[in-house]
């Protein structure tokens, strides 16, 4: 970041020249994390053959990139605002390269599962350094609304992109590729970022470190995420996930209180009270809840039951990815300066949801043509045009000097989203499929078509209870978020606070 103040200043007077390019490289970033969540699940089975991990512990190579990831968001996010974005996102990158090296290269359980904690450590730095770059470079609403377009549908999309990559390396190369394919982008986007990337004067929170919110929040998180976790494999009546629970609601609360008493807060509650960003936060979180649940379900529906290849597995994605980029890029964009978020979110997250109500009606012998794929395209268009205002508005209105911690709280709520959806929508299912079984007792032949009938109907249920949570999500999106079009709320609050810059000149 220039040290003098005349380049600093550019921001204010005019739009920052390089901010489209800066743009492709955070895009790269922000798709290496999102990949990240989904490439190593396709590729599990192999790495946990060669490394010898047991299936008691299997699990930890996805939970322990959950827990470092979700428990450092908001220590990441302020760090950002401390330090500056610019080099956080530099630093985040290289550091997530090097994880990515160790993870290849591991020869043991111990090396594979500290080098997924580290990924989930730099990524925690990465990620909300990422979103609030473009919130402070993309200062007219009209460009806003591309940027986040283009971003929403990279943060939506990833995901399925990760499965068609993993399903790649793992099935053609080997499954150390899913990890060493991160070097590229991470040093691409490095050298880009620094060679491009300006941030605006004034952006930076000069505010010490509040270190016990970071440790409140970090145990906190961290508890709740694990919580999950646990709940899935041990059952939701466990002592140890009760405890989980309790204990991250007693930290939760501590840290809460501890925020409205500090100088420098970590997350000040006023990034939380206002309306509009509270409303996306909860909306978000409970659409990536049902979200994740059915990224989970298709990809064993379609392995295990249809017998797909991890290949095609990730190819049956594509309607799904292509329906998110339609709605961020075309739809959302297009409408986002026109109508207010509200108008885009709840319409979004009920188109979503009429898609997932079609794959409620999932059978064994369910034709992909005839009931997956309009499902994936509802799902995607709903989510990619909700998503996309959505990231826009988290960010929206908040001191630059918070920028960063504004940012977190959106990449908080989607992890949490994720880690409770996995555990919630999958515990579901596990005792519907139960059930079924039980009632449907069978032997000899019969016997593998009825636990393929179970297994469906199990997923079935689940997908009956997202269906509920996106229509909740949709609810919150209309009554929560009051915002009007950008163009006109934007520069309202700029004339409120002279230190905001406005979204539209």
């Amino acid at each position: 970041m220039p040290k003098t103040a005349e380049p600093e200043l550019q921001q204010a007077d005019q739009a920052d020249p390089s901010r489209w390019k800066a743009l492709v490289f955070i895009a790269l970033a922000q798709l290496m994390v999102v990949l990240d969540a989904t490439i190593v699940n396709i590729a599990l089975p192999s790495a946990q053959q060669d490394l010898g991990i047991s299936d008691g512990n299997r699990q930890w190579v996805i939970t322990a990139y959950a827990l470092a990831f979700g428990g450092l968001l908001l220590f990441g996010g302020r760090v950002a605002d401390l330090w500056g974005r610019k080099r956080a996102f530099i630093v985040g990158l290289v550091g997530f390269a090097v994880a990515s090296a160790l993870g290849g290269a591991a020869t043991g359980e111990a090396t594979m599962l500290g080098a997924r904690a580290l990924q989930g450590v730099f990524g925690a730095l990465l990620a909300p350094a990422a979103l609030s770059l473009l919130a402070v470079m993309f200062t007219d609403a009209k460009e806003r609304a591309k940027a986040f377009g283009i971003y929403g549908a990279i943060a939506g999309g990833g995901g399925a992109v990760g499965l068609i990559l993993g399903g790649f390396l793992t099935e053609y190369l080997d499954w150390r590729w899913t990890f060493f394919v991160n070097i590229p982008f991470a040093v691409v986007a490095a050298v880009g970022a620094y060679l491009v990337i300006r941030e605006p004067s004034g952006s930076r929170n000069r505010a010490s470190l509040d270190i016990p919110g970071v440790v409140l929040s970090t145990l906190g998180l961290v508890a709740l995420v694990y919580g999950f976790t646990r709940a899935e494999s041990d059952g939701w009546s466990h002592p140890v996930t009760v405890a989980l629970f309790v204990g991250s609601a007693v930290l939760l609360a501590a840290f809460v209180v501890t925020e409205s008493k500090v100088r420098s807060p970590l997350l000040p509650l006023r990034v939380l009270t206002e309306r509009n960003r509270g409303g996306v936060y909860l909306s978000l979180g409970l659409a990536v809840i049902a979200m994740f649940g059915l990224f989970l379900f298709l990809t064993y529906y379609l392995q295990v039951v249809k017998g797909y290849s991890p290949v095609k597995t990730g190819f049956a994605f594509l309607p799904m990815i292509a329906g998110m980029i339609t709605g961020s890029t075309q739809i959302g964009a297009r409408l986002m300066t026109r109508v207010a978020p509200r108008l885009l979110m709840g319409p979004g997250f009920l188109v979503a949801a009429t898609g997932m109500l079609l794959l409620t009606q999932l059978e064994v012998g369910s034709s992909y043509a005839g009931l997956i794929l309009p499902a994936q395209l509802l799902l995607g268009l709903g989510m990619g045009t909700a998503f996309m205002p959505a990231m826009s508005l988290s960010t929206h209105g908040v001191d630059p000097a918070d920028a960063g911690v504004a940012s977190a709280m959106v990449n908080t709520s989607q992890q949490v989203g994720g880690a409770i959806g996995t555990a919630l929508l999958n515990t579901i299912a596990a005792s519907a499929t139960s059930a079924y079984l039980a009632s449907h007792p069978a032997g000899g032949p019969a016997a593998r078509l009825v636990q393929a009938e179970a297994m469906v109907h199990g997923y079935a249920s689940a997908i009956w209870w997202a269906v509920g949570i996106l229509v909740i999500s949709a609810g919150i999106a209309l009554v929560m978020v009051n915002a009007g079009r950008p163009n006109l709320y934007a520069s309202a609050s700029a004339e409120a606070d002279p230190k905001l810059p406005a979204m539209a000149h």
